[in-house]
Order: structure tokens, then C-alpha cells, then sequence
């Protein structure tokens, strides 16, 4: 825990600067000579050739058994808002509460908090201190400080897991969760909205044709991810330069707007070989999932609003509503009023779970 070397820090800061300064002004030509890739890119995303959308696998009986758990790591990142604060909190309360139960390959925990200097919640939240970007390199979008804090943690924590769940603050955490990853493949949640085959003219400028078809890069984000810690050194790298070309490339940052960050860590992926099993059940997200389902992880990027007979009013705040925004600047009240009647099981369970881990820890709102 704790801010690490300041010199080491500052030595990868500057280094970080000079590569994307080199990778900015070559952005015409292909990333291959400007991005660390694989030893032996034939062997790399080229032969990846797996359906980009595929399901658990039903049948197992083909692994061989496990004798020992393969435990992750859970990584968050955030700044130190108010808003990303309490988040935190909830989602490390319910961390801590399904982690020893069976089926779980859950190990440690860590919240990244890329503001460059502790907070009150150190000794609450197991944390690692990350320095931001430079003044102005985020040209206003504060989501490019996560790769970069990823970047940091990777090289200077002690990670004692060999792989790496990444998560987000606005996860809730819902029955233990296992190590869905396998055979050298990460394994995450696909999003609708990730489109890299409608994109492919402008993919190309960070995933040159010799890395293989565009269709190795899925349609992913870096949240919910399971992948080997030593492959995630190498992708964390690559993703935070390739999110930084990106928001120069004025067609790329129109094209993926607030998502660019994670169009750039599916890129990072595929350029490095590494493939995903896309888990549909990996998380849901209210009000659209209305059941829980399989899922391990609540999602609740999305407002609920809905009227007093339980019909989804979305578009318009409703007579009850549940949306994180509203608490952006303050805590959310300990207590929240449950939906009335008729409201899906994903958003009453939400609600609930808020409402739990907001009871128990101490000092809340304070």
C-alpha cells in the first residue's frame, strides 16, 4: 500500500510521455515498431481463430481436475470523489463477504487510486496509491488515467495472484466468483456496444493487418476481466498508449467517444494474442437484466426509474428512481427506499445489497 518510490514513479512517468510522444507523432504509420508485442507474433493474435462470441463451456470433462484454487486478484480502479469513494466501499464490503465461500477463487484486494496521494480510506480499503497523467494529457477525459494507473501498479505491487480480475466501483459483487479464465485465454463480459468489425478502417491504424483479422479483437472492455497477471503487463502497456493514439486521432475519438478506453484494451489484447471466452452471465446490468440469474456481478452504470406500479419509466425520472449520479457529490443515505412492487429481482436486489453494505460500515457518509 502506500505511494511506492517517488523516483521510481517519476522515471516511469517520463518514460511513459516519451512513447506516446513517439507513438503520437508516427500516427500514420503502424503500431508494430511503436508497440511491445509478442516475441513471435505468428504465434500471436494471428492464430487466435476461436468464434468471438462463445458461452461458458457446458462440458468440462476434457480439463484435467483442480487440486489447487487459482486465485486472482481483484483490482479497482478510482480517484478520490465522493462518487467514486463510496462505491468503493460498497463494493469492497460485499468483496470481503463472498470471498471465502465455496467455489470461490477470489484472493486479494486492491483499489488503485490514481489521485497521486492517500486518503482517509487506506486503512478501510487495501490501497495502492497511483500517480495521475501529466497535466493535459487526458485532454479531459479522466478515463485515460486508468490505464496508466494499471501501468504503475503492475510494475511496482507485490501481486502474489497469478491473474488479475479487474473490476469497477459500480460492481456489486453477488454469490463468490471463480476463475472463469482458461487455457491462456482471459475471460470477460461482452458488450453490445463494442463493435470492431463497423470499425475496422479505423482499428487498422492501431492493429495493423500482420497481427491478424480484425475479428481477434472483441468486443470487450477492460471491466469484467480475468486474465494472467504476466499477460496483463504487457496488455496494460500497450492499452495505455493505444488509448492515448486513440484520443489524438480526432476519426478514432469521434467514432468510440466515452468508450475509446476500452475499444483500446480489446486492441491491447488481441495485439498481444491474448483472447477472450466472452461470458454473457459474467455480470448484469438494471434495469435491462431484470433477473440475477448466473451472474456474479451488479452492474449499476444505468439510472432505474420506474413509476409506483413497478413499469420502467426510462428517459423520465420516476416516481422511485436508483441512479449512482445522484449521489455524485454526496453519499447516498443509509437506508434507501425499496421499489415499489413489481420491480424486477435485479433492481430490488441492488437496492438491498446498497442498503446492507451501507448499514454495516462504519462511519458511513462521513
Amino acid at each position: 500500500m502506500g505511494c511506492g518510490n517517488l523516483f521510481f514513479t517519476l522515471v516511469i512517468t517520463l518514460s511513459a510521455v516519451l512513447i506516446t510522444y513517439n507513438i503520437i507523432i508516427s500516427a500514420n504509420a503502424s503500431l508494430k515498431q511503436e508497440f511491445p508485442g509478442p516475441s513471435n507474433p505468428s504465434s500471436g493474435a494471428s492464430s487466435f481463430s476461436m468464434d468471438p462470441i462463445i458461452r461458458m463451456p457446458g462440458d468440462t470433462s476434457s480439463s484435467p481436475p483442480r487440486k489447487t484454487k487459482r486465485l486472482f486478484h481483484t483490482a479497482v480502479t478510482a480517484s478520490d470523489s465522493i462518487y467514486n469513494t463510496w462505491q468503493c466501499r460498497v463494493m469492497y464490503y460485499w468483496f470481503k463477504k463472498q470471498k471465502n465461500k465455496p467455489n470461490s477463487e477470489m484472493g486479494g484486494f486492491t483499489r488503485i487510486l490514481h489521485s497521486g496521494q492517500p486518503d482517509r480510506f487506506m486503512d478501510e480499503i487495501p490501497t495502492f496509491v497511483a500517480q495521475p497523467l501529466p497535466a493535459g494529457m487526458d485532454q479531459g477525459y479522466i478515463v485515460l488515467n486508468r490505464p496508466w494507473a494499471f501501468v504503475q501498479w503492475l510494475q511496482q505491487a507485490d501481486i502474489k495472484e497469478d491473474y488479475v480480475l479487474m473490476a469497477e466501483p459500480d460492481h456489486v459483487i453477488v454469490k463468490p466468483i471463480p476463475n472463469l479464465s482458461r487455457d491462456g485465454l482471459g475471460a470477460a463480459f461482452p458488450f453490445f456496444y463494442i463493435e470492431p468489425k463497423k470499425y475496422k478502417s479505423t482499428l487498422r491504424k492501431f492493429f495493423p493487418e500482420e497481427r491478424g483479422p480484425i475479428t481477434n479483437i472483441d468486443p470487450i472492455g477492460n471491466s469484467p476481466v480475468i486474465v494472467g497477471k504476466d499477460a496483463l503487463k504487457k496488455i496494460a502497456i500497450t492499452w495505455m498508449n493505444v488509448s492515448l493514439a486513440m484520443k489524438k486521432d480526432p476519426e478514432a475519438d469521434k467514432a468510440f467517444g466515452w468508450v475509446l478506453e476500452m475499444y483500446a484494451y480489446a486492441v491491447a489484447s488481441a495485439f498481444h494474442g491474448v483472447g477472450n471466452i466472452l461470458y454473457k452471465e459474467f455480470m448484469i446490468q438494471p434495469p435491462w437484466d431484470t433477473a440475477i440469474g448466473k451472474a456474479y456481478i451488479i452492474h449499476y452504470t444505468y439510472g432505474c426509474d420506474y413509476d409506483m406500479h413497478g413499469n420502467l419509466t426510462y428517459g423520465k425520472i420516476g416516481d422511485w428512481r436508483f441512479d449512482k449520479r445522484s449521489y455524485d457529490k454526496s453519499w447516498p443515505p443509509r437506508n434507501l427506499p425499496l421499489p415499489p412492487p413489481g420491480v424486477p429481482e435485479s433492481v430490488v436486489t441492488l437496492v438491498k445489497m446498497v442498503n446492507e453494505a451501507t448499514a454495516n460500515i462504519p462511519n458511513w457518509g462521513s
